[in-house]
């Protein structure tokens, strides 16, 4: 009798030595190139670039889409996921949007429902260390605990840049339960190793334009195990950073009302 594949196959995983090396590479070339554009005055967003999109993020439009070719990039025992979103809410200030964005505390409500737990762990000025327990749920659900490091810059009063980069991702068993228990960092089901979002933000004519890119690692998909891993692994970077964005506009409506 054959044996039935089951999600416990999936969980015997560590994170190798050089996958995060891929990675850091990666996150390198991706700071060399949001430095340079930082300094751009014409421009500042990503989407600037491209006057339909612009207009379609002033009609209402949340965009999310792979920074560059149709797959994520494969890298030793391991996949990078690059992708770019961006939104346009009108009347509302970048004071307002940095508020909301910054009030990590309260992120467990604004952020729901894959921010489950949130808190403010320390600041210093415009830097900003913050925990998020967050639950990803496709085919199965995981819960993480992620720590991150945020930093904010101001170009001029009307333009931000943030980079918040996760300092360590334990996965929870039996999260919430007498017998939670959390794992080690980079071990277990290997659907979120590192992640590093750059924001960019910028009020224009009445409206706060809001853009994240997110450049995230996770395990390769077995060939055995596609059936399971890939729908987590392929599609919850898009609707995370989707959901990222629209809780934001939505928050944000509501500021007004």
């Amino acid at each position: 009798m054959v044996k039935p594949v089951t999600t416990d196959a999936a969980d015997k995983i560590e994170l190798k030595p050089e996958t995060s090396l891929a990675y850091e590479m990666h996150l390198a070339s991706v700071d060399s190139a949001v430095e340079r554009i930082r300094g751009e005055d014409r421009q500042f967003l990503w989407a600037d670039a491209w006057p339909e999109r612009l207009a379609q993020l002033r009609n209402g439009t949340t965009i999310a889409e792979l920074y560059s070719g149709k797959r994520p990039i494969p890298v030793p025992d391991g996949l990078i996921h690059d992708w770019i979103g961006a939104l346009c809410i009108p009347g509302v200030t970048i004071e307002k949007t940095l508020a909301v964005v910054q009030d990590y505390d309260n992120h467990k409500n604004t952020y729901q429902p894959e921010v489950i737990g949130s808190k403010l762990i320390g600041r210093q000025e415009n830097d900003f260390q913050i925990y998020l327990r967050l639950r990803k749920k496709k085919i199965i659900t995981v819960i993480l605990d992620t720590y991150r490091d945020v930093r904010y810059l101001s170009i001029n009063s009307k333009r931000w840049v943030c980079h918040s980069r996760t300092t360590r991702i334990s996965e929870v068993e039996d999260a919430g339960k007498s017998t939670e228990r959390i794992r080690p960092p980079d071990n277990g089901y290997g659907f979120l190793w590192r992640l590093s979002s750059y924001w960019r933000f910028e009020e224009r004519d009445d409206n706060t334009f809001v853009e994240c890119r997110a450049v995230s690692l996770t395990r390769d998909v077995p060939k055995a195990l596609a059936w399971i891993i890939e729908p987590i692994i392929l599609k919850l970077p898009r609707e995370s950073l989707r959901a990222t964005l629209e809780s934001t506009r939505r928050a944000l409506v509501l500021s007004k009302a």
